[in-house]
């Protein structure tokens, strides 16, 4: 937990915050933080900012409604900078982009992105949600679908074209996300567990040795 001696505020006893989306980290805004601020965005978990040219605190979204929930902060080697994570209520910018450098394409789908959405399907369960009938069904189902996308990758390898098979590993990776949700398993476990397997040279281990 980053505690306000931890922070090196400049002479006007501000430090700069960086903003990024927790969904596919995409940087949504730049802005800055002083003592006050940084202290009420750790009570309230919303984001509290410094307004250089308004002279005054502002708590992103209070008049827009797009409010940013605070996932998590953390501070450079320096001590002179924040990063925040955050989960946005809606556009970032007030021109109404979704981020004061651009508009993101309309779906990120890499890991973080999809995680983030299975994880709200889960929680909320809405109807007509393919994903959370995969959760309401329990994890027999979410095996079994497994197994099904595990055969059709092996028959798109072998005589199906190159985008059969781009097509097949996707639905396969999809359904694989949908258990390391429903088992709570995090994304940095994944990532913990490959890099213990990592040899000398930097290759990854196979499971189990060749005889």
């Amino acid at each position: 937990m980053i505690e306000l001696k931890d922070i090196q505020f400049n002479d006007a006893g501000l430090v700069p915050a960086l903003i990024r989306d927790r969904s596919g980290r995409a940087i949504l805004m730049f802005a800055w933080m002083n003592a006050e601020s940084f202290q009420r965005t750790v009570d309230s978990g919303e984001v509290w900012l410094w307004s250089r040219s308004r002279g005054t605190l502002w708590n992103k979204g209070a008049t827009s409604g797009n409010r940013q929930r605070v996932v998590s902060m953390a501070i450079d080697c320096d001590g002179d900078a924040l990063l925040l994570e955050v989960e946005p209520a809606g556009p970032a910018c007030h021109t109404g982009s979704y981020s004061c450098f651009g508009d993101a394409p309309v779906a990120d789908l890499r890991l973080e992105g999809l995680i983030s959405t299975l994880e709200a399907r889960k929680a909320e369960m809405p109807s007509g949600s393919y994903s959370a009938s995969l959760f309401k069904s329990g994890v027999d189902r979410i095996l079994k679908k497994i197994g099904e996308e595990s055969a059709e990758v092996i028959i798109a390898v072998k005589g199906e074209s190159r985008e059969r098979v781009v097509s097949e590993i996707s639905d396969l990776l999809f359904h694989l996300t949908v258990l390391m949700v429903d088992q709570n398993i995090d994304v940095e476990e994944i990532n913990r567990e490959l890099s213990g397997r990592s040899k000398e040279k930097g290759a990854v281990n196979a499971p189990m040795k060749e005889s």
